[in-house]
């Protein structure tokens, strides 16, 4: 705690390394809290299969899991090289979109990557696309809510300046070298996202999928309501968010709420589509 007149408020000057080896290169929380989100996600989809309320059988769920993990990662970095403008750099800065470590990823292109790697599955595997769609949103939350105590880690997505008693001082908010005394302090938007689009979004999404009989009789819904909770939390926690530097807007909206009503309109698609039910019988 570092105090600053009239009141005292946390200084987020964490470490982004749990190993540093030698400059930029070492552990980063960020990469762990991803591999945390796949670790739950697995842990997740087997006790999806052993409760037969799967159709991807214990075996198959390493290939379906690399799938996407491959969908994330690319996804989400494409997402945030071509959604948030770093492609206007390209010319003056072409290696760019491989410095995961400066400019991170985008939730948005994860989920479009996720999306095409399913697809590419369900193809393979002779699954439901929706039925994926379905098991693979239930299991995400976990991880979302770990990337966003990392960006916290990180000292990065900060909220709006303000005096709440839990306000807390980003030093990266300010250009270097800024006294600490006048550093204004802001919202830790970070947990506020943490908390409804992880732990909120894993409660609603797993008493549905436990305690509703929805995956079976309507695949796919639960995945549009993924969509439709995510982009109205993700809606929500941008008025408290800072706008990301540097980035224009779009119709007068932050690119995390424009991209967000395009989850909505795929939800609500996705929500009411004429479904069949599924035949829950596992192929080993």
């Amino acid at each position: 705690m570092r105090p600053i007149m009239p009141l005292a408020y946390w200084v987020d000057d964490l470490s982004p390394f749990l190993i540093r080896f030698h400059g930029n290169f070492g552990i980063r929380w960020y990469g762990l809290c991803y591999v945390f989100g796949f670790i739950a996600g697995a842990w997740l989809l087997y006790r999806y299969a052993r409760a037969g309320r799967s159709l991807v059988p214990p075996s198959a769920i390493p290939d379906l899991m690399t799938a996407a993990v491959v969908g994330v990662i690319v996804g989400g970095r494409l997402g945030s090289y071509f959604l948030y403008d770093g492609w206007r750099t390209f010319f003056s800065d072409p290696l760019q979109i491989f410095r995961v470590w400066d400019s991170g990823m985008a939730s948005h292109g994860g989920m479009l990557g996720v999306a095409v790697a399913l697809a590419w599955y369900a193809r393979k595997r002779r699954v439901s696309f929706f039925h994926l769609g379905d098991i693979i949103t239930s299991a995400a939350p976990p991880g979302l809510c770990f990337v966003r105590l990392a960006n916290f880690v990180n000292g990065e997505l900060w909220g709006h300046v303000t005096s709440v008693r839990w306000a807390v001082i980003f030093p990266r908010s300010m250009p270097e070298g800024t006294p600490l005394a006048l550093i204004p302090p802001r919202h830790p938007s970070q947990f506020y996202e943490a908390g409804l689009e992880g732990v909120f979004l894993f409660v609603y999404l797993q008493l549905r999928f436990w305690k509703s009989d929805v995956v079976r009789a309507h695949p796919g819904r639960l995945a549009g309501e993924f969509f439709i909770l995510y982009a109205l939390v993700r809606i929500c926690s941008e008025q408290f968010r800072e706008p990301d530097a540097g980035i224009s807007l779009i119709l007068g909206l932050s690119r995390g709420i424009f991209y967000s009503l395009f989850l909505i309109v795929a939800g609500l698609w996705l929500w009411i589509r004429p479904a069949r039910p599924l035949s829950m019988v596992v192929r080993p």
